[in-house]
């Protein structure tokens, strides 16, 4: 949400909402906790990029998450105050997921 003092786009987030991306966010902290402690231990390569593909995995999963209540709660409520601008900005975001 858009603070309206300073030009911050900021959002409120619930507490079970910033509990789970938070929980997420620290599973994702471990794994990359791991490839290194891999990397110092000289692990076989190919364990490694299995690791790191898990680690895109929780990535992917974690925006996955972010962007749905995203279009759920700012985007919905935008559209419906007639802010039609947030469309192109949820384009552009989609845009740079998918490069």
């Amino acid at each position: 949400m858009d603070c309206g003092c300073c030009g911050e786009r900021k959002k409120e987030r619930s507490p079970e909402e910033y509990k789970a991306l938070i929980n997420r966010l620290n599973r994702i902290e471990g794994q990359i906790r791991g490839i290194k402690g891999m990397i110092e231990k000289d692990a076989y390569c190919t364990d490694i990029v299995v690791q790191v593909a898990a680690v895109n995995a929780a990535l992917n999963s974690f925006n996955k998450a972010l962007l749905a209540n995203h279009i759920r709660t700012c985007v919905a409520r935008d559209i419906r105050d007639g802010k039609d601008e947030v469309i192109d900005d949820l384009l552009d975001t989609l845009g740079r997921l998918m490069k």
